[in-house]
């Protein structure tokens, strides 16, 4: 394993890879948001639909 190191710069490689996965994160989280099941940020929409199958409590108690 350490030749590997011997040929290829730790620093440009730890670098190489953080870019990729942060760009890899980015462009699944746009994914995610381009859904209408998985748009978190216009996702009030979908929260009184839960609140409206909620019965009301009796009066007596």
């Amino acid at each position: 394993m350490y030749r590997i190191w011997q040929i290829f710069d730790p620093r440009r490689t730890l670098i190489a890879l953080f870019a990729f996965l942060f760009t890899l994160a980015i462009l699944i989280h746009f994914i995610l948001l381009s859904t209408a099941k998985y748009n978190w940020l216009e996702g009030a929409t979908a929260a009184p639909v839960a609140a409206q199958q909620m019965a009301p409590l009796p009066a007596g108690k």
